[in-house]
């Protein structure tokens, strides 16, 4: 769990568009909304290295921070951002107000353990369908990923997200079936095993 948050400065921006977004980018700031909760949008004004620097890192998406607006404090999660496409430069940030209460769907990454003890040791392809999977969590216990145990799999079978012990709380966004994460195929050479006849293999 990266629940380590953190805090970034703010100020509240009172002229609003364009003319005054470029301005800001000018003096190393960018825009910025807090919005959600019921309550008015704020709109501010973030350090651009400060926030390039959190994007940077890793986690921004699923970490939850505290914007500081004039000595004002919000618990925020990063919603939405914006890069410059040519100069991978944040241009905008949307933040989603949050409390312990909050539920939030976010994208999670998904690491994959124990290969070796896995078809994957004998020439078995581990074949990734989803890098990332969405689940509706509490907004103070988002998982940092999840982690899928390949222990026992072989060649030809498929990881289903009910394989997956998620933390507590933790419900992914599809519900109406047992989605797959990934699959475990024969490479495309064919694998030099007895119990991988070549026919047959495309009947799937």
């Amino acid at each position: 769990m990266s629940q380590e948050t953190y805090e970034l400065k703010a100020e509240a921006r009172e002229r609003v568009g364009k003319g005054s977004a470029r301005e800001l980018r000018r003096n190393g700031f960018i825009p910025a909304v807090i919005y959600g909760d019921k309550q008015p949008p704020i709109s501010i004004a973030l350090s651009t290295n400060e926030v390039t620097k959190r994007i940077h890192a890793g986690g921004f998406m699923t970490t939850i921070a505290t914007i500081d607006v004039d000595g004002k404090k919000y618990q925020v999660l990063p919603k939405d951002y914006q890069l410059d496409p040519v100069r991978d430069f944040t241009m905008h940030v949307d933040f989603l107000r949050v409390s312990k209460d909050t539920a939030v769907t976010v994208d999670v990454p998904v690491h994959f353990i124990n290969d070796q003890k896995s078809g994957v040791k004998i020439g078995g392809v581990l074949n990734i369908v989803r890098h990332t999977v969405e689940f509706n969590c509490p907004a103070d216990a988002i998982p940092d990923s999840i982690t899928v145990d390949l222990t026992g799999f072989k060649i030809g079978d498929s990881i289903h997200i009910s394989h997956v012990t998620l933390p507590k709380g933790v419900k992914p966004v599809i519900t109406d079936r047992d989605f797959t994460i990934a699959t475990i195929v024969a490479p495309a050479a064919g694998v030099e095993e007895e119990e991988q006849p070549a026919e047959g293999e495309a009947s799937e």
